[in-house]
């Protein structure tokens, strides 16, 4: 029976990889997703003899002894780190991030999540928020006279008019990092939540952190940011 129990263990982590893999395929195109490994270590072992132990009849040392192990477990299931490709969208709000670091988002509860998908929209305020409706942090609204719009690679968003040679300055994006990136909590939507284990935001400018301009990329994972148009 003992053997029937071990096999249920390795049956039961092979199952959690290959559901781990099965979700990296089903996000291959999802913007802003980086791949997750699911990561394994053996269970506890039963001492039948101990190596080193000394017989009782000759007191010699026995060299290896019987070591029984009971299976297998999940240990985690972790984020692959790793700098997406960026690609060419020319849209004048698609933002990637080059390097580390995360926009923030305000959730509708207050808290604050983050994201790297760069794929921004404005609302029918003008406000610009992410493909899920969350307003970005801080807060930048796009006037509804404003012919064009263009986000240069240090996050500062610029909007272009009609009557007006020089654009006008709207704010500027900032970028979030942690220290542990793997502890944060995914909750699906390309969002995550800070935790213990993550550390807490550090919140710069993305000139500071390097930061790419926008509409040239939706990246998976992009500090610099990337556009389509960009003011000199």
């Amino acid at each position: 029976m003992r053997a029937l129990q071990i096999a249920a263990t390795g049956m039961s982590a092979q199952q959690m990889r290959v559901e781990v893999i099965s979700n990296n395929l089903a996000n291959m195109s999802t913007t802003g997703y980086n791949p997750r490994r699911a990561e394994f270590a053996d269970l506890y072992y039963q001492q039948a003899l101990r190596p080193g132990t000394l017989t009782s009849t000759e007191g010699s040392m026995v060299p290896t002894g019987v070591q029984l192990g009971l299976g297998v477990r999940p240990t985690a299931v972790t984020v692959m780190l790793a700098q997406g490709t960026l690609t060419n969208t020319n849209g004048d709000l698609d933002v990637a991030i080059d390097g580390n670091g995360y926009l923030e988002i305000e959730l509708p509860s207050g808290t604050s999540a983050y994201t790297r998908d760069g794929s921004l929209k404005r609302s029918a305020d003008g406000l610009i928020v992410t493909s899920e409706g969350y307003p970005v942090v801080p807060g930048l609204t796009i006037p509804a006279d404003a012919t064009s719009v263009a986000i240069n690679a240090n996050g500062e968003v610029f909007a272009y008019f009609e009557d007006q040679v020089e654009p006008e300055n709207l704010g500027q994006f900032t970028l979030a990092t942690f220290i542990n990136e793997k502890g944060l909590e995914a909750t699906g939507g390309n969002m995550f939540l800070e935790t213990p284990a993550s550390g807490p935001a550090q919140v710069a400018n993305p000139g500071e952190q390097g930061w790419a301009p926008c509409g040239r990329a939706i990246s998976r994972k992009a500090p610099s940011i990337r556009c389509a148009r960009s003011p000199s």
